[in-house]
């Protein structure tokens, strides 16, 4: 529909209309639209009183008319002034040759003394009009189809219940397309609240995204945004119901946006249930269905949440009593060996008992429930998925989005896209001239597209190895700081120098992941405009693209590099291997590297919940305040319902994208490395009880009223979470097998063990491989002689007395063949139990296929009795004007013959 002449193909169809001549010479006599607004303003100051009237009032000054758009604008003293001005002369001259009804409010009627305000009122046959235009389902009967009450987590008891009332504010209906000619058909009580507000704000702006507003350029040029883009108008909105803090007085309607503040925007409501049909009703489907799918993951994430924690805790009950830790802090097996240096010439040889604590708190997540869990988080995502798809069908029917097509508005040319476009071609499927833009004009701009990503990306990943030297040069530094000071001799025995690099590595690493996301956020929406998408669908495809690729290389990079590289590529002592033939390569704990990986998740996870939470929550807020602080210079002028939101923060039209990728990434954490952190979700899902009464405050008090839309579903955000659920399972078993240290602890049990009682005596010692002191080269050696002749390091290798001393042996090859081993074994059976669960449980359920089908049989025949006695009646007419004049012919006839 982005055809800019679509208004008066819109009239067009409506002068076809038999009811059409009425509102015809109601929407086209401009001139006494004209003069009637001419009327209001001469007689502003003796019919308009700002202290009678109240400052909540959501109607124009006649307090009848409703307000459903409103447009500002300030005076601009610039060259383009006169320009500006005609613009708006047009654009308004055009609304109300659509039908609209506008009033301008005074600047000298505003807070600020400077702003104009365009008030713009649908009236009902305006409505009605574009009501069929769009597709809109309307309420024929109500229905006798219970409600699907089924009890599911967040409904196990009454004190999460919400009233009924605010739950289903309204009744449910059977609902057919909109027709102006079937009015009668539908259950029309009041034509002022027949269509609610979101749906009345909905149909103005599909008429001001393409009304006209002239000729430039050789160009037809049309739309809201196009004006806003420009800055001929400041701002388009439309209003709130009324204040949040209290509800509506009459004659102003119910104040929906009082009762979702109340009932659902409260953090003491934190257990509550959402109340998702007044969300819809008042933001729109595609805002309803984000926070449905918000209360979804939330409620799914309890169970992964319960199983973590139990997980947790059989780890932190199982520490004290694991062999593996006991022999690293017994003092006469781990303090009597003798570890190889970690890093060349500055570091000094170490006792294994120094990371008794690591090895302890390592344990806790490195387990034997760690691979129970891992296979659990598999399952569990493949049911969320499955769920989540039921979910979304029952809500489709439930919200009338069975027979759902994309969003028109979604599939509109954009103006930066027409205003670029110099070439026009056939469309095949509506065979207009539209705006065409070659392959050959937009190709620069996709090679600066893609090499702008890589650039970054390749940044993100140049930061992460700037991070990797920073631990290695700084290693050292804390190595030799705590040996010499004797101050630090208690401290040393649970910070040591790994896990102090760790933390303040992963600390660091947290602040350059927001440095680069601040950046980039702004670039990639720059370079997406750049590349003159055709549609809005288009531009947030490509932005969707670019963002999640970033994010996810920048979030995740880190971490992948702890799980599966760090440790892995070390070599052995006498021949390390070396980052750039400087530094060299980072070893993991004694424990294996499970800890930092850990360690790395929990700081960038936490940091970026609690940091997006406070952004969140202060930013609107801060903003809004200085906005007041600076408009507010007349406090005993009006302060309107307009002037109100018009100081609110605007949320814009990528605000969903960006809380929909905000989820994902927290997805990935919790499903990508689970295996390593049992605890994300739980953490994930406090943040998201938080995040929901956060998102919900900051809609209804410290945002301007979002435009409502439609959708049925999240997009292309679930085939995004189909790809981490398929990747989450790869990643996880590779983290059981080459991060965690359960593969060799298995391998050591039942092929290596030599004592039948205690199985796993020993383990430590056999893991570790001896290296002669004497084999070291000069520069990589501490320069103080030692009165111990070997040092141990974590490998299977020959010992130096060997004839292939220094190479792998045999036990390393079972080891990896171990590890290969349960890699494939869990995928499969984690894919295996993936594919049938997708196969059992339906895409959409029984009941709601059987519910689907019964509505339909019950419009269809609503509709044809509708027109079968709409056919008797006429019928019935005809039939008594056809006696009738036949009584009159006979009448003639028979006073001809008595004359005659």
């Amino acid at each position: 529909m982005g055809d800019p002449d679509v208004l008066e193909m819109v009239q067009e169809k409506g002068r076809r209309t038999s009811r059409e001549p009425d509102y015809a010479s109601h929407i086209n006599d401009e001139q006494s639209l004209s003069s009637r607004e001419t009327s209001f303003l001469i007689t502003e100051e003796s019919e308009f009183k700002r202290d009678e009237q109240s400052k909540d009032s959501i109607f124009f000054r006649d307090g009848i008319r409703q307000i459903d758009f409103v447009l500002s604008y300030v005076d601009d003293i610039k060259k383009e002034a006169e320009l500006k001005a005609e613009r708006r002369k047009l654009f308004e001259q055009n609304l109300r040759k659509t039908g609209l009804e506008l009033e301008t409010e005074d600047k000298r009627n505003s807070e600020d003394g400077r702003t104009y305000f365009v008030k713009i009122h649908a009236p009902w046959e305006v409505l009605v009009t574009y009501a069929e235009v769009l597709g809109v389902k309307m309420p024929i009967k109500e229905t006798e189809i219970p409600r699907d009450e089924k009890m599911s987590l967040s409904y196990l008891a009454g004190p999460v219940k919400l009233p009924r009332n605010v739950k289903h504010p309204r009744p449910e209906y059977f609902t057919a397309q909109f027709s102006r000619n079937r009015q009668e058909l539908f259950l029309i009580e009041d034509e002022s609240s027949f269509f609610p507000s979101s749906m009345r704000n909905r149909i103005v702006y599909y008429i001001l995204s393409r009304c006209p507003f002239g000729i430039e350029d050789g160009k037809k040029r049309f739309g809201i945004e196009r004006l806003l883009t420009s800055h001929t108008y400041s701002s388009a909105y439309p209003l709130h119901d009324g204040q949040y803090w209290k509800p509506s007085e009459p004659p102003n309607p119910v104040n929906e946006r009082y009762i979702l503040r109340q009932n659902w925007a409260r953090f003491s409501y934190f257990y509550k249930e959402q109340p998702l049909d007044l969300i819809r009703n008042y933001f729109g489907e595609k805002f309803g269905i984000y926070f449905v799918f918000l209360g979804f993951y939330t409620e799914m994430l309890t169970f992964a949440a319960v199983v973590g924690l139990a997980c947790f805790i059989y780890g932190l009950l199982s520490m004290s009593d694991t062999s593996s830790s006991t022999e690293i802090c017994d003092p006469l097996i781990g303090g009597q060996i003798i570890m190889c240096p970690l890093c060349d010439f500055v570091c000094d040889y170490w006792r294994l008992n120094t990371t008794c604590l690591a090895s302890q708190v390592s344990h806790l997540f490195d387990n034997e429930s760690t691979v129970f869990f891992a296979i659990f988080m598999g399952i569990w995502v493949t049911l969320f998925l499955e769920f989540w798809k039921q979910r979304q069908a029952r809500l489709e029917y439930e919200w009338d989005l069975v027979d759902f097509e994309e969003e028109q508005q979604q599939l509109q040319l954009r103006p930066e896209f027409e205003a670029m476009c110099t070439h026009r071609k056939m469309n095949p499927v509506t065979k207009e001239m539209e705006p065409y833009m070659p392959l050959c004009s937009r190709l620069p701009w996709y090679f600066l597209s893609g090499a702008t990503v890589t650039l970054w990306m390749s940044l993100v990943i140049a930061c992460m190895v700037a991070v990797i030297v920073y631990r290695l040069s700084v290693f050292a530094t804390f190595a030799s700081f705590m040996e010499s000071e004797a101050s630090l001799k208690q401290v040393k025995s649970f910070l040591t120098p790994q896990i102090t690099t760790s933390l303040t590595g992963s600390c660091l690493n947290f602040i350059v992941i927001l440095i680069l996301n601040f950046f980039y956020e702004k670039i990639s929406a720059w370079i997406t405009k750049m590349e003159i998408p055709r549609t809005y669908q288009e531009y947030e495809s490509s932005l969707t693209l670019k963002m999640f690729l970033f994010q996810f290389v920048n979030f995740y990079s880190s971490c992948f590099y702890v799980a599966f590289f760090k440790g892995k590529f070390v070599g052995y002592p006498g021949k390390y291997t070396y980052l750039f033939n400087v530094w060299r390569s980072e070893e993991c704990d004694p424990g294996g590297c499970l800890i930092e990986l850990t360690t790395q998740l929990t700081i960038i996870m936490t940091g970026k919940q609690i940091f997006g939470n406070i952004k969140e929550a202060i930013y609107p807020l801060i903003l809004n305040w200085w906005r007041r602080r600076k408009a507010r210079t007349n406090s005993e002028k009006l302060y309107s319902r307009w002037e109100q939101d018009h100081d609110l923060e605007t949320f814009g039209s990528l605000g969903l994208f960006y809380e929909y990728l905000e989820t994902v990434i927290q997805f990935g954490f919790v499903t990508l490395f689970v295996a390593s952190f049992p605890l994300a979700p739980l953490l994930a899902l406090l943040n998201n009880i938080i995040e929901i009464r956060v998102d919900a405050w900051k809609l209804t008090t410290q945002y301007r009223r979002p435009v409502a839309a439609k959708a049925h579903s999240i997009g292309v955000w679930q085939d995004i979470l189909y790809g981490m659920a398929v990747l989450s399972v790869a990643t996880n078993a590779f983290i059981v097998a080459f991060t965690s240290d359960i593969i060799p602890r298995l391998v050591y049990y039942y092929a290596y063990s030599t004592d039948a009682t205690e199985p796993m005596k020993g383990y430590i010692n056999n893991s570790l491989s001896t290296f002669l002191i004497a084999d070291f080269p000069n520069h990589t050696v501490p320069s103080e002689k030692r009165d111990f002749t070997t040092c141990r390091y974590r490998d299977y290798r020959f010992p130096p007395d060997h004839d292939q001393k220094y190479f792998h042996n045999m036990q390393y090859w079972h080891v990896l063949a171990a590890k290969m081993t349960f890699i494939i074994v869990m995928e499969h059976i984690v894919f295996l139990v993936k594919f049938l669960l997708a196969w059992m449980i339906p895409d959409v359920p029984k009941d709601v296929l059987e519910k689907i089908k019964r509505e339909k049989l019950i419009t269809i025949k609503i509709l044809h009795d509708f027109e079968l006695n709409k056919l008797k009646e006429n019928l019935r007419t005809s039939s008594a004007e056809f006696s009738k004049r036949v009584m009159i012919q006979e009448n003639q006839v028979l006073g001809k013959s008595t004359l005659s």
